[in-house]
Order: structure tokens, then sequence, then C-alpha cells
């Protein structure tokens, strides 16, 4: 009853003029950069970081929270309609979308898109508020050498699931812990990796890190492909769904926001595996089993579904924990550190209004994005129109001027361009951006809980080992470092027991 009571205080503090213009700010620009492919909502919000200093926190975060659904339901748009997928959440869409718009079905694919987001953005939501508090629960017993334990198992998870090889994960992840390294050493007082450069000695700002991998980098790397012509842009027709496409679409949503949720919950969980595990389960359970392939509406309305729902089980680490799973998510948390706020288990006590007034903005900001996706699909589909050149620099004079006023020094800007540089040869050579980012994060706070540990214990190295949590988290961290060794025994194992069934039949 006392989180139904602050979740109703949260709705109080978000259903007035100036914070509802703000949530609906904030999903315009959401579902904005979730069409546009290449941007993402880890870019948005890194780019107005700067911007909502001036603001009241809960004010930023309610744009935050728009901005971070917003993309969810824009990415689905360009997956349907140009084949290209607006978020990487929304690869599995292209599979029965674009099939959908071929067929003259393009407005059935979007509304379902649309009306499934929406449902399973609420069920999630309503999850977050009963989930978070449990979890906080579970973590306000947890001590230095369980809080190390469990950043070192976001840390290895994020590295390991992410990218297309483990190398190029822990490459990544390497950059961000070193990055993260630099400025003045808490404890000592001594300077780190800094090379003799004043300005490094309060570090590299985690807005400057965020904006120059994602919005420089994206720029330069798109600059560096673009091709010549215009995407073809399919006709999106009357947005409706009929009376069969309903019966076929509310399975596909329950079932697909079971599967996001939990998975958005877990490090390095994310919306693609839920995506794609829903799509393989819609395509068992249909009794339409020969329109997959050929635009089947299920294969829309539970990836979408599930999409949606791995959006907020993304917040409950990050707000119950201060674990960032994805990349928004990332950012976010850096937001939250730009305003001297720090995430986890005691968020929920001192800054109770601003945590309620987020979900109750979310909420409202679901309501929101449906009211301005149906009717305003074709308007929306303008911005596709966009030429990529003006849309790229005006995202880099939005870096630029971001970066700048941080601090006020023009060192800034030679720091944003090498970290765009850095982005730039990541996207190059495969390597993820997510781990670099988390790195970055989680790395002081990983090496601040490890000192306190080994404080508490004299030094001595079993105190990093805790209780029976922290044994549980190593366990699992070893099944994850061992796995790729097993899955070769097996491999091998496998291929040995084929060739002597062969020599027997010979």
């Amino acid at each position: 009853m006392d989180n139904l009571n602050s979740l109703l205080d949260g709705f109080a503090a978000i259903l007035t003029p100036g914070n509802l213009l703000i949530a609906l700010l904030g999903v315009t620009i959401g579902t904005a950069v979730g069409m546009l492919p290449g941007l993402g909502t880890a870019m948005a919000i890194a780019l107005l970081l700067p911007i909502t200093y001036g603001m009241e926190p809960t004010q930023a975060f309610i744009m935050f929270g728009g901005i971070f659904y917003g993309g969810m339901y824009g990415g689905s748009t360009t997956a349907i309609l140009l084949n290209t997928p607006g978020q990487s959440s929304s690869v599995v869409t292209v599979l029965e979308g674009f099939k959908m718009a071929r067929n003259g079905r393009g407005g059935q694919a979007l509304a379902t898109a649309a009306i499934g987001s929406f449902i399973a953005g609420t069920i999630a939501t309503i999850a977050l508020v009963f989930v978070t508090p449990i979890t906080v629960q579970f973590a306000i017993g947890l001590g230095a050498p369980e809080y190390f334990a469990i950043m070192v198992l976001a840390l290895v998870a994020t590295a390991s699931v992410l990218g297309s090889s483990r190398i190029r994960g822990f490459a990544s992840l390497l950059t961000g812990l070193v990055i993260g390294t630099i400025g003045i050493d808490a404890v000592t007082g001594q300077q780190r990796l800094t090379y003799g450069v004043p300005e490094l000695a309060s570090g590299i700002d985690i807005v400057i890190v965020a904006v120059g991998a994602f919005a420089v980098g994206e720029a330069l790397w798109t600059a560096a492909r673009r091709r010549n012509g215009a995407d073809e842009i399919i006709p999106v027709g009357r947005v409706w769904m009929g009376r069969s496409d309903w019966r076929r679409s509310w399975g596909p949503w329950l079932r697909g926001s079971a599967l996001g949720f939990p998975f958005g919950a877990v490090p390095a969980g994310g919306a693609e595996v839920p995506t794609f595990l829903s799509y393989v389960t819609e395509r068992r359970l249909s009794k339409h089993k020969q329109e997959f392939g050929n635009g089947a509406i299920e294969g829309v309305a539970g990836p979408e579904a599930a999409n949606n729902a791995s959006a907020a089980g993304t917040l409950v680490p990050m707000l119950a924990l201060g674990l960032p799973c994805n990349a928004t998510a990332a950012v976010m948390l850096a937001a939250f550190q730009t305003y001297g706020i720090q995430p986890g288990p005691l968020l929920f006590e001192k800054e109770s209004a601003l945590v309620w007034t987020l979900i109750a903005g979310l909420f409202v900001g679901n309501a929101m994005l449906l009211v301005l996706n149906m009717p305003l699909i074709p308007l929306w589909v303008k911005l596709l129109r966009i030429p990529k050149p003006y849309l790229f620099a005006g995202i880099l004079f939005f870096a630029t001027m971001g970066a700048y006023a941080t601090s006020g020094q023009s060192f800034e800007l030679l720091v944003l361009l090498a970290l765009g540089l850095i982005g730039l040869a990541m996207r190059r050579f495969g390597i993820p951006m997510l781990p670099m980012i988390v790195g970055v994060i989680l790395g002081p706070m990983a090496e601040r809980q490890a000192r306190m540990a080994l404080q508490l214990s004299g030094g001595e190295a079993s105190g990093l080992l805790g209780g029976p949590v922290a044994w549980t988290v190593y366990g699992i961290i070893a099944l994850i470092a061992l796995w790729p060794l097993v899955a070769l025994v097996r491999r091998r194992l496998t291929r040995d027991r084929t060739g002597d069934r062969d020599m027997v039949a010979a």
C-alpha cells in the first residue's frame, strides 16, 4: 500500500501542465530519434544532458523516460516501412513487418506494433512498481563484497554477450575501464593516466564520453559509408486493425510482455534476445504457420511487445542497484550522477518523490505515445526524408555545444573529437559500444567497493568473497567465463561420436 500511495503522489506530481508538456516533449523526441536509423535513444539523452542542467532533476528524468519509451515505439516504423530497424531491438520486426507492408498491410503492421507497445509498456511498468521495491529490500542487506561481485558480473556479462566475439566485447570493456581510471585517485591523491595534462586531473566527464562515442562516432561512421540515393518508403495507408487482426494479436502481446520484462532486468539481457524468442514462440504456436516469412501479424505483435516490456525491465537494476543493462540506461545512470544522485537501494528513501514521479511519468508517456503514433504515423514518416548530411550536421553542432557547456573549456572539444574517432574505429571493427560505456561508469564504482571490502578485511583478499550472495555471483561469472570451453568440449565429443558411428557403419 505504501508503494501505491507513493505512486499516486507521483501521478499528482506528473499531472501538472509543465510536467505534462515535458513528458510530451520527451515522447516526441524519442519517437523521432527511434524512427531515424543510426540515432537511438542513448544518443538523444546524451545530447540533451548538458541542456537539462538548468532543469529540475524530476523534470529532466520525466523527459528522459519519455525518450526511452518513445524510441522503442519509433524503431518499428522504419523496420516496417523501410526494411531498416531504427533501433537494434526492432531487428526481428523487419522479418514480418516489411513483408506485411509489401503486401499492402503496412497500416495493420504499424497498428499492432503501436497497440502492442502500449499494452506491453503498461504491463511492464506495473511490474516495475512491484518488483523494484522488492529488489531494493534485497539490496539493502548487501555489503561491499556483494556489490563488487555484482558489478563484476555486470561488466563480464556485458562484455561476453554483446558483439560478434568475446574478444571484441572485452576490448571495448577494457577501453572503458581505462577511460574511467583517468584523473586523481580518490584515496592516494595521485594522478592516473593524466600525462601531465592539468585538464585531465578531474577525469573525463561521462557526458563527454557518451556524446563522443554515440553522437560524434555515429555521425562520422554514417558520413564514411554514405551512399547516394534515397530509400524507398512504402506508403502507409490507413492505420487500423480488423477483427481477425485483434484476435491474432492479443496473445502475442501478452506473451511478448512476459518474455521482455525479465530479460530487460538482467545484465546484458537487452531487448534483442526476448524479441527473437518471442518471434520463435509465435511461429511455433501460430495457427497460420504458412504466413510466416510472408507477413504474419503475430511476428510483429509479439516482438514489439517484448521490445517495449524489456525497456521497463531495464529500469529495475538501474534504480534498485545502480547497474545499467543497456546503453540508454547507462546514459541515464550518468545523468543521475551529474545531478549528484546515486541510484541504488537508498534512492527510494532519499529521492522518493523523483523515483515515483518518474514511474508515473512512464505510465503517462506510454499513453501519450499511443495517441501520437496511431493517427500521426503518416506525418512521422516525413522525418525519413530529411537529408542525412543536414541531420548529422545538426547532431555534431549540438554535440559540440553540449561538450563545451560541461566545463566551458575548449580542451573538452579535443577530448570529444578523440572519443568520436574511437567510436568510429569501434564501429569500423565491429566492437560493441555498450561495454565501454558500462566500463566508464561501473569501473570506478567497482574499484570503490573493492577498496571498501579490503579495508574491512584488513587487506585480506578473502574480504572480497563476502557471503552466499557473492559466492553465487562468482559462480555465475565462472560459468560465463568457462562456457565457451564447455561448448568447445561438447562439440568435439559430438564430432568424435559422429565419426565413430560413421566408422562402424562403414
